[in-house]
């Protein structure tokens, strides 16, 4: 069974769950200092665990990316609910992908992470996505139904061009406009 719902899973003893916990800060501080690919090894030694204890709690690295970036989620599908009542849905779906891209900045190489992961349903950071996606696909649809986006536009192309953006504005640190500009191009696009 799952973890969010407890049918059929023992809860964690304290130790296991501070080991958890600690393991879950340490990667949110290292993926935010040195990048996603930061080595897991490093990860579990300044938790003060073994890498057979990160392994135990996160058996891959995008199951760890995945529990390390669920909180950054919540915000942004609860950010996606408030935006589905604005006047201009167009603009609504822009704002939400700025936050995503926004959120990506945070952690270099979590757009590559995702992208790579995009179309990997079995993957863990799919638990991320899918949310992600139907939220987005939500504003989609009722900026199309508004008229404001071109019916061939897809949430599936939306998010792998934002990822792309945000990977774009990775990559170049000196132009810190750059992602904005990508994003405004993204936007005449939708119009079509």
């Amino acid at each position: 069974m799952d973890g969010k719902t407890g049918v059929g899973v023992r809860p964690l003893r304290a130790d296991a769950r501070r080991n958890h916990d600690r393991l879950l800060a340490v990667a949110r501080t290292a993926f935010a200092e040195r990048g996603t690919d930061t080595s897991l090894e490093d990860v579990a030694r300044r938790a003060g665990v073994g890498i057979g204890t990160l392994y135990r709690h996160f058996p891959t690295r995008h199951a760890l990316l995945s529990a390390v970036f669920q909180s950054e989620v919540d915000v942004l599908l609860d950010r996606s609910r408030e935006l589905l009542d604005a006047e201009q849905p167009c603009t609504a779906l822009i704002e939400w992908l700025r936050a995503i891209i926004t959120h990506a900045a945070v952690y270099r190489g979590l757009a590559r992470a995702l992208m790579s992961a995009s179309g990997d349903a079995s993957s863990a950071l799919a638990r991320c996505s899918e949310p992600m996606r139907e939220a987005g696909d939500a504003l989609l649809v009722r900026a199309r139904e508004a008229g404001s986006v071109r019916a061939d536009v897809t949430i599936a192309d939306l998010m792998q061009l934002t990822n792309a953006i945000a990977l774009a504005a990775e990559q170049s640190p000196d132009d810190p406009e750059l992602a904005d500009r990508l994003l405004a191009l993204t936007y005449r696009g939708l119009k079509g």
